[in-house]
């Protein structure tokens, strides 16, 4: 048997024994007199509450986090980025991030939810200084799921449009007859104005996006909003109606719906780069998407994207991971998830860049323009070039079809989160919450909601989240526990019962742990407000709008009305406690997440060998009592007590120490050796 790691508490002897004691057959029991021989006692059953909710199986947890991960932006952002960075040598900066930043970021965040077993805001019971982190990364999340139901809503209009045929956007449909004309050099006119920036009327695709979904053209701009885009608002209902029908039983539901919204759009997404590789210059939009430009390696700005990309698409700050995490057992290996819900996350960006420029080869050698021509970014790819692109391939209905459907499932996958704490009253909670955030989301379907949408966009996700990410790992480094940042990795420990693979060895993962997680994240965390405030000088632009100074400054106050929650949830702390600030923190270090949870630790599965080792060892200290009754010496009984003097001394069973590792005493026998197995 391996030898019970550095930290890994061992447990009090329980067995898996039906119907050998009394009680429901299959209940664990403990073992007679297996008490005397644990290190140290076991400890108390914990204070009683609520249960809590779990997932089915790891399968769901597994899905719900990567469609959680895989959203949008993998499909409109990353391709862009890779192309416009150095195509494939984009790869070498953004894989780098993701080791170095994005992993231990990512398994801060699961670890803390899966231990705490509480949401963003509960599990700061370990730190109440710190509650403020979970009351921001709420408000960002409300947010972002204000204006990515809008998105959603899109989806809904374009899916609905894809059913006529002529597509509305297409150069078939007669009204866009006088669109669709042919320019100067044989060259079509939308698109020999692609790249402008500029509203224009050349481009049928352009024309329906800007002036029959959006109705932007009829707006002059933030401050003049007009009125409601109604086929928009009802698609918007339509979106929250769905959020609400996901998670109205809680994981119960979410977790069966994610069988299908995190598998769809992988198959969608591999029926696209199929049918993509068959048309004429797919090859030509390949070739652009992975054209490396070794020189890029020296820009700032390359690095500062995949710094950029890595943290939104992990999702990492907004509580979705912390919160889902809640639901898992307590002995969910939390590493493996880490690394494959990352990796798998990271590889589908990469893979969704060939399913779009094999199509958008296609269309530029269609128009017979430069790839770079036709290549866009954010909603300009997703309902403008994409769907363009569609509209040059037979049977152009169903490929629209079936790519708004794949966006729709992605962007439902980042909507729907975690569920609740009360199931009663859930319900009741969550029509009011839909009902809220549809009402607000109103004034982003208007004819001026786009100028609306990109302030929200760009300024909810930017300085304060990353504000919060900072703190959250500050917070961990200097303030979880009596040990801070070695406490809550020996939590890590406890939870999967063996050192992380990173470490170099038993001294070494005591001495290094702390830095191994989180010292690669805090450049990290530099390098991205840097990135942020290089942004932030720039005036911010939709098309050839400049948004006005209040706009902006409008913006800035979303950014930092997030990063206030901190200090001012300090404060309130610091005057519901008594004491001073170290008298709060000590009382903070001695709460133990799990007592608060209100579920007990697990015990390891004792193995067929060990329990041969466990009725050896029992066989052989019967024989010694029955040795000593018979007049063999038998060890002096104690005299503390006269009714410990009946009883026979156990044979004393030696159990590692959590912190010297795995000690073996001379002459040992072979049958205590395998009894030692039950704690490995």
């Amino acid at each position: 048997m391996p030898p019970v790691p550095p930290g890994c508490k061992p447990p009090v002897c329980k067995l898996q024994l039906p119907g050998k004691f009394p009680g429901n057959p299959g209940t664990v029991h403990p073992m007679p007199g297996a008490e005397s021989l644990a290190a140290e006692p076991s400890p108390g059953p914990p204070a009683p509450a609520a249960p809590r909710d779990t997932w089915s199986g790891k399968h769901e947890f597994l899905l719900s986090c990567l469609g959680y991960c895989v959203g949008l932006g993998n499909v409109w952002r990353f391709p862009y980025l890779c192309y416009r960075n150095g195509g494939g040598v984009f790869l070498i900066p953004y894989f780098i991030m993701l080791l170095l930043a994005g992993l231990p970021l990512f398994l801060l965040e699961l670890s803390l939810g899966q231990y705490g077993a509480a949401g963003p805001i509960a599990v700061w019971k370990c730190c109440p200084l710190l509650k403020g982190i979970g009351v921001g990364m709420l408000l960002v999340s409300s947010l972002v799921s204000l204006y990515y139901a809008v998105i959603l809503a899109w989806t809904f209009y374009y899916l609905g449009t894809s059913f006529q045929s002529p597509l509305p956007w297409s150069c078939d449909a007669p009204r866009n007859k006088p669109l669709c004309q042919v320019g100067p050099g044989g060259l079509l006119g939308a698109a020999s104005q692609r790249g402008s920036g500029n509203v224009t009327q050349f481009n049928p695709s352009e024309t329906f996006w800007n002036e029959q979904v959006l109705g932007v053209t009829r707006s002059s701009g933030l401050g003049d909003p007009g009125p409601a885009q109604w086929p928009l608002a009802l698609c918007l209902l339509a979106a929250w109606i769905v959020v609400f029908l996901c998670m109205l039983k809680g994981i119960r539901s979410s977790g069966k719906v994610v069988y299908f919204t995190a598998t769809f759009p992988y198959l969608v997404l591999l029926i696209l780069l199929i049918r993509g590789a068959t048309l004429e210059g797919s090859i030509d939009g390949v070739r652009f998407y992975l054209s490396s430009d070794w020189s890029k390696l020296q820009s700032a700005q390359v690095w500062s994207d995949a710094a950029s990309q890595i943290f939104y698409s992990l999702g990492i700050g907004f509580g979705g991971l912390l919160s889902m995490a809640s639901y898992n057992k307590f002995d969910n290996n939390v590493i493996r998830d880490t690394l494959v819900i990352a990796v798998g996350n990271c590889c589908t960006s990469f893979f969704a860049g060939f399913a779009i420029f094999s199509v958008l080869g296609h269309m530029a050698r269609t128009k017979r323009v430069p790839v770079g021509n036709v290549a866009d970014s954010g909603p300009g790819l997703a309902f403008v070039a994409y769907p363009e692109a569609l509209a040059l391939l037979p049977g152009s209905a169903f490929w629209s079809i079936l790519f708004f459907l794949m966006l729709f499932t992605l962007g439902i996958d980042t909507l729907v989160i975690v569920p609740p704490t009360s199931r009663r009253a859930w319900p009741a909670l969550l029509g009011a919450l839909c009902g809220a955030f549809y009402l607000l989301g109103l004034l982003l379907v208007t004819q001026g909601g786009i100028f609306w949408f990109t302030l929200i966009d760009t300024y909810s996700t930017g300085f304060g989240l990353i504000i919060i990410t900072l703190f959250m790992c500050l917070g961990i480094a200097f303030c979880y526990g009596e040990r801070r940042v070695n406490q809550f990795c020996q939590d890590i420990v406890d939870m999967i019962c063996r050192r992380p693979p990173w470490q170099g060895g038993p001294g070494v993962w005591q001495r290094r742990r702390g830095v191994t997680l989180l010292l690669p994240a805090l450049p990290f965390q530099f390098t991205l407000i840097y990135t942020f405030l290089d942004v932030s000088s720039a005036p911010l632009r939709y098309g050839a709008y400049e948004y006005p100074a209040w706009g902006r400054s409008l913006g800035v106050c979303m950014g930092v009305l997030t990063c206030l929650q901190i200090p001012l949830w300090a404060v309130v702390a610091l005057c519901r406690e008594s004491g001073t600030l170290s008298d709060v923190s000590a009382r903070a270090g001695d709460r133990d997440p799990i007592r608060d949870a209100g579920r007990s630790r697990p015990r390891p599965a004792a193995s067929p060998g060990a329990r041969a080792g466990l009725k050896r060892a029992l066989a052989l200290r019967s024989g010694a009592e029955r040795s000593g009754a018979g007049g063999s010496p038998a060890p002096a009984p104690s005299s503390s007590s006269s009714s410990s003097s009946s009883r026979p001394v156990p044979v004393p069973v030696p159990i590692p120490s959590p912190r010297t590792g795995s000690r073996q005493p001379p002459g040992e026998t072979q049958a205590l050796k395998s009894f030692r197995g039950i704690f490995t």
